[in-house]
């Protein structure tokens, strides 16, 4: 069995800048919405998903993993109430031969039926963890149990079973071969061997039906562009389960293959922001690709938010900053330019306006609108619509500051930065910091108890000039693998310190140009420019920029001189571009700038 290095502390951070915002916003507007449960358990009692071959039965248990996450963050009760109601009406439609699903009996093992039940274990797995209820975790786990061995009875290479890869006809049947991780987690938490050994028969089949992932990741001579299916999301799931079986078993072959794998998506299809997926939701060589305009959809929440869950994963395990780095980049950009603070309706594939839903689905890069579909768009034959990407996108937004501070043997790691205050094992931890306008931190300790115990501190991307002191003064403590690590008898007032600074770095990549400040991707909007401003105009650039006030919910704005004299370039955080999309108005990172 494998330990994680890096371990998250539930309820002991309370924050006040944009992360803990995030979560506040997502809450309020989505996860204590009682009417938006009754309608994701109300789909299982319609086989609601026999007409159209579709994946509604994803939806409850894929916004109950993020409102577990997110309780494991803020302790809300009102959510917990609201979460117990919702697994209480779930376990109501559980059928008599095990299976909750959206499928009946005669269209089980198609379409998207084991990915939903993929889901209905992940959700009631995560809430498994957070119930206080004894007798409700009883019946939660048996439930799981139930519908787990449904599975088993009806998919193996037995006869009359369905293998795991021919349970789906999408996608070589990858969504089906990603329920690996819930039968691991399964696994873990009861011991009982039969779910480990289905597990072990899902990666004897190799997570696809036209060739197996897992020896074409571990070969390393095709691209994840150039395997036999290139959904992104559904295969970086697959590959999330084999890190699970991992962790369980210490298999380090699989351990190897998974990192391999994720190498290869980062240099071939993550783009500046942090997402995959020009072609709509395909990894398509995007890291090359992402300079081109597209008038499709692309680069999906999704894919965002299941990216970013691996490298957590693999950044506890190991304690390499480079993960941390790469989940930063997706958490603070892709994913934080999705939340519809504006409350801007979202539109449907005929392109008719619909209500708003917490988060949008795709990201543009290059002269491109927001808003343009509804990841996973489904409606109900009982009034309303939901999409995937609105209920994956709240895991995203709750492991972000759940792992911002963590612990580990030696002592606790700060990952992130944000303002706040932090208690846990009798230390007081209070934060001061000015990121994103730079990386300076001011941490302040008050123990109960003089005791001995180090603070590592992550040093963020593109980090200049990075130095730690200790009561204001300079230590000689080397960096070591992104780290400053400080470990000494904490007293009661100790302050230690991580000064440095971020500027403007300039990204070319077919002859168009990004600028980064630290982690933080910056673009241009038509929606704060002039009326008229054609943003798509070549721009020339002095090199002079100055740093100016952030207005409404930017983080950072920025004006950049241009040689021929004009009004500077105006650039702010991508985050904050775009969230105007009713209007039509476009967004770039990528920009033709000299």
């Amino acid at each position: 069995m494998t330990g994680q290095k890096f371990r998250i502390l539930p309820r002991s951070a309370r924050y006040c800048g944009a992360m803990d915002g995030a979560v506040r916003f997502v809450t309020e507007k989505q996860l204590l919405d009682a009417d938006t449960w009754i309608a994701f358990v109300r789909v299982y009692t319609y086989d609601s998903d026999d007409a159209d071959d579709g994946w509604r039965g994803e939806y409850w248990g894929k916004m109950m993993r993020g409102a577990s996450l997110t309780y494991l963050y803020s302790g809300d009760e009102a959510l917990y109430s609201v979460l117990t109601g919702a697994v209480e009406g779930l376990l109501k439609t559980q059928r008599a031969d095990g299976r909750i699903s959206t499928y009946g009996a005669e269209h089980q093992l198609t379409g998207w039926d084991v990915w939903g039940r993929k889901y209905v274990m992940t959700g009631f797995l995560h809430y498994y963890r957070i119930c206080r209820d004894e007798s409700l975790k009883k019946r939660v786990l048996d439930a799981v149990k139930r519908h787990a061995d449904a599975l088993i009875s009806a998919v193996g290479d037995g006869e009359g079973q369905k293998r795991i890869t021919d349970a789906s006809e999408w996608w070589g049947g990858v969504n089906a071969s990603s329920i690996l991780e819930p039968f691991v987690d399964l696994y873990t938490l009861c011991g009982e061997k039969k779910y480990l050994d289905f597990a072990e028969y899902i990666i004897s089949c190799g997570g696809c039906r036209d060739g197996n992932l897992i020896e074409l990741a571990d070969k390393g001579e095709k691209a994840p562009f150039e395997y036999p299916e290139q959904k992104a999301y559904e295969t970086i799931s697959f590959f999330e389960g084999l890190l699970a079986y991992y962790e369980a078993t210490g298999k380090e072959y699989y351990f190897d293959v998974v990192r391999k794998f994720v190498e290869a998506v980062a240099d071939t299809d993550i783009t500046v922001i942090g997402c995959s997926g020009c072609t709509h939701e395909l990894f398509d060589r995007s890291a090359l690709a992402q300079t081109e305009r597209r008038e499709g959809i692309m680069q999906e929440t999704c894919v965002t938010v299941t990216w970013m869950r691996m490298l957590l994963r693999l950044y506890q395990l190991t304690g390499e900053a480079k993960y941390y780095t790469r989940f930063e980049r997706s958490a603070r950009n892709a994913l934080s330019g999705t939340l519809n603070t504006h409350r801007q309706k979202v539109r449907n594939g005929n392109g008719r306006l619909l209500d708003p839903l917490p988060f949008d689905s795709y990201s543009p890069l290059t002269y491109g609108r927001r808003g343009k579909g509804v990841g996973g768009l489904k409606h109900f034959s009982f009034g309303g619509f939901y999409g995937c990407c609105a209920c994956i996108a709240a895991a995203g937004v709750a492991i972000s500051p759940l792992s911002a501070f963590m612990q580990y043997d030696g002592g606790y790691v700060f990952s992130a930065y944000e303002s706040g205050k932090i208690e846990t094992d009798g230390v007081s931890l209070t934060v001061d910091t000015d990121f994103p306008a730079s990386p300076n931190t001011k941490i302040t300790v008050a123990a109960a108890e003089k005791k001995p115990f180090a603070l590592r501190l992550r040093i963020p991307e593109s980090t200049f000039d990075a130095a730690v002191f200790v009561n204001g003064e300079q230590t000689d403590v080397p960096e070591e693998n992104g780290f400053f690590t400080v470990g000494r008898i904490w007293n009661e007032g100790d302050t230690l310190e991580l000064r440095g600074a971020f500027r403007p770095v300039f990204e070319r990549l077919n002859g168009m140009t990004a600028v980064l400040y630290g982690p933080i991707v910056l673009a241009r909007d038509e929606a704060k420019e002039p009326d008229g401003t054609d943003i798509a105009e070549p721009v020339a650039l002095t090199g002079g920029y100055r740093m100016v006030p952030p207005g409404g919910d930017e983080t950072l704005r920025f004006l950049f001189d241009r040689a021929d004299g004009e009004a500077p370039l105006l650039l702010t955080d991508y985050a904050s571009c775009g969230k105007l999309w009713e209007n039509g108005t476009l967004t770039s990172v990528w920009n033709s700038v000299k």
